[in-house]
């Protein structure tokens, strides 16, 4: 396996003095969802084979760097976020040396290659559990782990009264005569790591050195603020905890203890050429806790959640677009602007609003200052998938109460790339979660060369995007005067960007010639109507 940016055994090391390249700073970052983006074997599976055959498709789209959730070898518990081995591919995904070709085709065709790194937790087959379960209390690789004896008159009870963020106790008991019980803040098939003991940090580092050597440009770090714990795991006193995420800062989540960690990690990205990169999916209950994990010697970008999850209201977006822009100033890191991932209900349907608001809002993001995630099928302004039989569902926690709510299967459905009925291209054996009947008319094909696609909208997007001087990197944005429910902005280098989210038409000035809209409409003279839920940028 080879690096192909620049030769492993010719690492740079860190230059304090020299201007990183940035390209992160105003990326377009797409995800691919392994399992639902392309089947190259005809198992009804995607896979790297399938990845690798529609990396054109996503040069052609004008994304810079694409984004690939777990392919590591794993039961599968937890689609993949419960890591048996780090090193080594799933056989459902392919090979080492299908990631390698994955990796270089990608380089060739200009796209940088992101990879998922599961820190937090690991899968109850990884090696290191098994043998602590073989070895029993007292091992010394239990300590690499949260081993602890139960509470109650014959240790019956938790340790503690955390939560799974799947729902039910944070905590799972081992048969007698074992008895411990160990922490798995998500399901008990995924035990989580004891950052506190130094080969866990080593494993890491050597883990990170391993992708880097294979030529990847960047690590998306999966529940990034949730490694340390408080010391002793105190109570939280109270039920309900999932309510509490990103609202503030827990015993289990957002410890300050984190920030060492990827410190440590930084130093290692700054060994290699190219300018490699960490992305951190930190749920916090401030953007200015997130800029803490985006300090200068610390991670490149994290995830936008307060963006996310704000609603389609033009005051509320301005306040969190202001908010995330100050809070990333003074760390010197770009704003991520976000709107669906493989965790969340598609924006097409959370927003509410149908197609229209989807690709105004698509429009919207893809203006503001910093870099951009594009989930894969929003390009195609794909819906949620919200009328799955239960008996397909795979999503861990549908099977859990008081969870989550058990439904990301529906963001998950494989994408449509040509045909008339399903699997629609996606590969020869079907597809591992069925697909609409009316996606028909949004596949690829169906969209491809249609200028009121929304496949080409994006294209047309990312193309100016990648063009046009007012738009990618920046700091900050110039707010216009507009009435209420209309957002107007204004980027240094001649944009201007007007978003209406209310539910009627709104009459404004012409700001400057028209660029794109998010729907057709013809501004002409001296003002014009901006329809309810669009976006237009404008030349000025």
């Amino acid at each position: 396996m080879t690096q192909h940016y620049a030769d492993p055994s010719a690492r740079t090391g860190s230059d304090p003095g020299a201007a990183p390249t940035g390209w992160w700073r105003d990326a377009v970052i797409y995800q691919v969802y392994p399992r639902s983006f392309a089947d190259g074997n005809g198992d009804g599976m995607g896979d790297l084979e399938g990845i690798r055959s529609r990396l054109p498709y996503l040069r052609d789209l004008g994304v810079d760097a694409v984004w690939l959730s777990p392919f590591y070898a794993s039961p599968q518990a937890d689609a993949g976020y419960d890591v048996a081995d780090y090193r080594a591919i799933d056989p459902m995904f392919g090979t080492l040396h299908d990631a390698d070709a994955v990796i270089r085709e990608a380089h060739g065709l200009g796209l940088r290659i992101i990879v998922d790194v599961v820190p937090n937790h690991c899968s109850d087959r990884h090696e290191w559990f098994q043998q602590a379960l073989r070895e029993g209390p007292g091992s010394p690789l239990r300590e690499r782990f949260h081993f602890r004896p139960g509470r109650g008159t014959d240790g019956e009870l938790p340790p503690n009264d955390w939560e799974s963020i799947f729902g039910g106790p944070a905590w799972t008991r081992l048969p007698e005569p074992d008895g411990q019980w160990y922490l798995h803040l998500f399901a008990s098939e995924q035990p989580d790591f004891n950052w506190d003991h130094p080969a866990v940090q080593d494993e890491f580092r050597s883990i990170l050195r391993f992708w880097l050597d294979m030529g990847v440009d960047g690590f998306r770090v999966d529940v990034a603020h949730g490694l340390v714990k408080a010391p002793g795991l105190p109570d939280m006193g109270q039920g309900e905890q999932l309510k509490l995420l990103g609202n503030q800062v827990l015993p289990f989540f957002d410890q300050d203890g984190v920030h060492e960690i990827y410190r440590s990690w930084r130093t290692v990205l700054d060994e290699y050429a190219g300018d490699r990169i960490a992305v951190a999916e930190a749920w916090t209950p401030s953007a200015d806790r997130t800029a803490l994990y985006l300090r200068q010697d610390e991670l490149h970008q994290a995830f936008n959640f307060h963006y996310l999850n704000t609603g389609w209201d033009a005051a509320a977006l301005r306040a969190t677009i202001d908010e995330s822009l100050d809070a990333m100033r003074p760390v010197g890191a770009p704003t991520t602007w976000v709107l669906s991932n493989h965790d969340v209900v598609r924006h097409r349907t959370r927003l509410g609003g149908g197609l229209d608001r989807a690709r105004a809002a698509a429009l919207l993001m893809l203006a503001l200052p910093g870099s951009a995630y594009v989930y894969q099928g929003e390009e195609l302004g794909l819906p949620e998938v919200t009328d799955l039989p239960d008996d397909v569902r795979q999503d861990p926690s549908f099977f859990r109460e008081s969870g989550q709510d058990g439904l990301r299967d529906g963001c998950r459905v494989p994408l449509p790339w040509s045909g008339e009925t399903a699997p629609y291209g996606f590969g020869s054996g079907g597809s591992w979660l069925p697909q609409p009947a009316d996606w028909r008319e949004l596949t690829v094909d169906a969209q491809t060369g249609d200028p009121a696609s929304t496949l080409e909208l994006y294209r047309a997007a990312l193309t100016l995007r990648r063009t046009h001087p007012g738009l990618g990197a920046g700091e900050s944005v110039e707010w216009l005067e507009a009435p209420d429910g209309v957002l107007a902005f204004r980027r240094p280098g001649g944009l201007v960007c007007t978003v209406n989210t209310t539910g009627a038409p709104v009459r404004l000035d012409t700001p400057g010639r028209m660029l794109l809209g998010s729907r057709q409409l013809a501004a002409t003279g001296d003002v014009f109507d901006l329809p309810a839920d669009t976006a237009v940028w404008w030349e000025v």
